[in-house]
Formats: C-alpha cells, sequence, structure tokens
C-alpha cells in the first residue's frame, strides 16, 4: 500500500461506506470526504463526517500507519489541532493533537475491496512497461478518453502559456514582438531554435519593424544578429549584407548577442539556417502587424495563405553563401506551417483570447483540429496500443499524457487510470 493510493480511495470513497467505523467501534457516516490539499497542512479540508452521535466539520489527515502522526510531529502542530479524522491503513497507536486531546481513527484497509488493490497492483506491476496500462488502455470507454484528451489539450495550453507570459513581460506586452521572438525560435527548428531565439530577443522590436520596407535590410539584421556574416566571402550578396548590417550595427548599436552558433549538421539543405532565415525576413517584409493578422484568421487556409511566402533571389541557387546549387524555388511548407501553428500561433492565440476575456476554446479545437497528426516515436506507440490520433489536437493531447502523466507515474490522476481501477 502506497499513501498516493489511500489519498485516491479517500478522495473518491472506494470504501465500503455503510460498514464504517473507528479503531473504538463508533460509526463512521462520510457526508463529504473534503478538498485535497496537496500543499502544507492536513490532507483533506472541510469535511463533514459524523461520528457515533456527533457531526463534525473539520479537516482530515492520512497516513500509512496512525504512529506516522508522531514520524511527522503532527502532535506538536497546532495547524493540526482542526483535524477531526485521521485515516489510516493500519492502526498500531492512539495519536492526540497539541491539546492532548485524542483524534478518532478511521483503519480503512477491513473496508477497501480486494479487487481494488489488485487493479492497482497491476496497473503498477513490474516490469516498468512503456506505459502502465499499455495492456489495458484500449478497453477505456471512447467517451472518457475523449474527454480526457480535450483537458489534456488544454493543460498543454497552459504550460506552454507560463513561456508566453514571461515574453510578455519583458517586452511590456509587446504581442507582435513575442510573436517574432517565438517564430524565430520555430523557424531555428530544434537544433538552431536557441540560436534563432536568441537572435529576436538580442534585437528591439522596434528596429524590425524600421527595417521592414526592404527585405535585404532585414536579411542583413538577422544574419548579422546570427554572427552569419563574420567571414569574408566573396561573393556580391553576402558583401552587400554584410555592408548593409555593418551599417545598420552602427545606426543602432547593435551588438551580436548569440550564445550559440548555428549549425548544419543533420539537417535537410530546406531546412538550413540561411534558408530559413531568408523566408523569415520575407515573412516580415510581406506582413507589417502580422500578429494582428493571424488573431483576426480562423481559417487554417488563410493562414496558409499568409505564410506562402519563398526566399530572395539568391536562395533559389544557393543553400549557403558559398555554394551554387541547382534551382530550386524554396517555399514554406504546409508541414512547416502546421508546426508554427502547433508551437506558436495557436499558443499564443490561447493567451491573447485568454488575457482580454474573450476565450472561446471552441474556437481553439476549430484550428487545431484542422491540423494533421504529428508524426513521433510517442505518436507511434499509442497508435500501436490502438488509441489512434485523427489530428493534431489528438497527438498534442497524448503528448501531454505520456510527458506529464505516465512518464511521471500519476496514473492515479489520470481519467484513464481511474477507469481501469473503477470499473
Amino acid at each position: 500500500m502506497k499513501e498516493d493510493l489511500l489519498h485516491y480511495v479517500w478522495k473518491h470513497k472506494l470504501f465500503f461506506s455503510d460498514a464504517l467505523k473507528t479503531a473504538v467501534g463508533e460509526k463512521v457516516t462520510v457526508f463529504s470526504t473534503g478538498t485535497h490539499n496537496y500543499n502544507s497542512g492536513p490532507d483533506f479540508f472541510n469535511a463533514k463526517i459524523k461520528i457515533g452521535a456527533q457531526l463534525w466539520a473539520g479537516n482530515v489527515e492520512i497516513h500509512l500507519k496512525s504512529s506516522d502522526w508522531y514520524v511527522h510531529n503532527h502532535e506538536k502542530d497546532t495547524n493540526y489541532d482542526t483535524v477531526i479524522l485521521h485515516v489510516v491503513w493500519e492502526h498500531d497507536v492512539e495519536i492526540h493533537n497539541s491539546e492532548e486531546a485524542i483524534i478518532p481513527t478511521l483503519e480503512l484497509q477491513q473496508f477497501v475491496s480486494k479487487a481494488l488493490l489488485l487493479k492497482y497492483q497491476k496497473l503498477f506491476s513490474k516490469p516498468q512497461k512503456w506505459i502502465n496500462c499499455e495492456n489495458d488502455i484500449s478497453s477505456v470507454d471512447d467517451f472518457v478518453i475523449s474527454n480526457w484528451l480535450e483537458r489534456l489539450y488544454f493543460e498543454r495550453l497552459e504550460r506552454k502559456s507560463t513561456v508566453i507570459y514571461d515574453l510578455l513581460e519583458k517586452t511590456k506586452f509587446d504581442w507582435e514582438a513575442v510573436l517574432f521572438q517565438l517564430l524565430a525560435r520555430n523557424f531555428g527548428l530544434k537544433i538552431n531554435a536557441n540560436s534563432f531565439f536568441d537572435m529576436a530577443t538580442s534585437l528591439d522590436f522596434a528596429v524590425v519593424r524600421k527595417q521592414w520596407t526592404e527585405q535585404r535590410q532585414l536579411e542583413s539584421l538577422f544574419f548579422g544578429q546570427l554572427g552569419m556574416l563574420n567571414e569574408d566571402i566573396e561573393e556580391q550578396y553576402f558583401i552587400d549584407l554584410k555592408k548593409e548590417y555593418n551599417y545598420q550595427q552602427k545606426k543602432y548599436n547593435l551588438d551580436v548577442s548569440t550564445k550559440n552558433t548555428v549549425q548544419y549538421f543533420r539537417l535537410r539543405p530546406t531546412n538550413f539556417p540561411t534558408i530559413r532565415i531568408s523566408q523569415l525576413a520575407n515573412l516580415y517584409h510581406l506582413h507589417q502587424n502580422l500578429f494582428s493578422k493571424l488573431m483576426q484568421l480562423e481559417s487554417i487556409d488563410e493562414i496558409y495563405d499568409l505564410f506562402s511566402v519563398t526566399t530572395t533571389a539568391f536562395w533559389d541557387t544557393h543553400y549557403t553563401f558559398k555554394k551554387e546549387s541547382p534551382k530550386r524555388i524554396k517555399k514554406l511548407t504546409k508541414s512547416f506551417v502546421d508546426l508554427l501553428l502547433i508551437n506558436t500561433i495557436i499558443p499564443l492565440k490561447f493567451v491573447y483570447l485568454k488575457h482580454f476575456g474573450k476565450l472561446d476554446e471552441s474556437v481553439i479545437l476549430n484550428l487545431i483540429q484542422q491540423l494533421k497528426p504529428e508524426k513521433n516515436s510517442i505518436i507511434d506507440k499509442f497508435n500501436l496500443l490502438k488509441i489512434k490520433s485523427k489530428n493534431a489536437f489528438e497527438t498534442q493531447a497524448l503528448l501531454q499524457l505520456k510527458n506529464e502523466y505516465c512518464a511521471k507515474q500519476k496514473c492515479l490522476q489520470c481519467a484513464v487510470g481511474n477507469w481501469l481501477l473503477k470499473n
């Protein structure tokens, strides 16, 4: 028996309630188990319990053994004087509070179904599986799964919101600047995300606003801040960019402050930082007030149109500054825009609507459910367990499930684990 299971049993009243008695034989009737407290103090607040003929309102403390009360020095802590019932798995000693008053104890093990304990043992059985419920998750009711995935997706959005709010605080709630910083990180993909983000945050967005009338000026600004113009290359395009950036550097007092150099290793040529920077520059050249435009759009096709951008002509025949390649127009693909939607645009829209009290969850769901399911090892494993994703909403929710519940063994706080234990 683990204490988290004991909390779970008490919270959900998974005991034979008609037969409850204290350790000294007084009948116990539980009207309310109270509110689960995850901070310091008694485990459940404001419970309503009848012990014998007396109705009590107060707190409940839970331990595996009664003697744990003294191990944690609760008998000296006045915060525990409001405890009206001590719920334990094994009663081995009478306990009292700081005023020497004896606290009634309920030994719960005799009132809990053995079937529940067997289900719990099965769920957490060794050896360790990929997820604890991998043999049974496909049997869970579809309605339970559907509701749980929706909650998981919004949990994931809330987690992403903390990063966005931090950036908003730093920029004094300049939404356009935050969008630029987040998009830059996404354009860098996993390999160059930090470098691109450093570049974006090293710039006052007012400088970007002043330069976006000319794509070449934006390119030189971004390349320069990334430290990509420090070489001596005999290529006129490179020379022009370097000259322009030297002028910008003096005019705006810029420092190349990126902490990480850009990487090309293991990247497809279309994802080279050179190509992504040119596309990012073109995006901001074509669309001033990009944030405002995005917040007004509710159709994925309209967003695809907005992000239908390419590079400057030089990159049609190059992937790097030094080497020419066969001509190819390098346009942002829908799959890449999907990544921007999943990781930046939809989370930012969620925060924006919530911040101004205009959040309609159906608007967010409508956007994410239009996107194709993501492909990665976690989603592949869920597919093998017959939990198949139809769209990006479901894949995002499953990533939240795996990372925040399965990996952390939080089955008792998971709707899937709850269903398996109760059914």
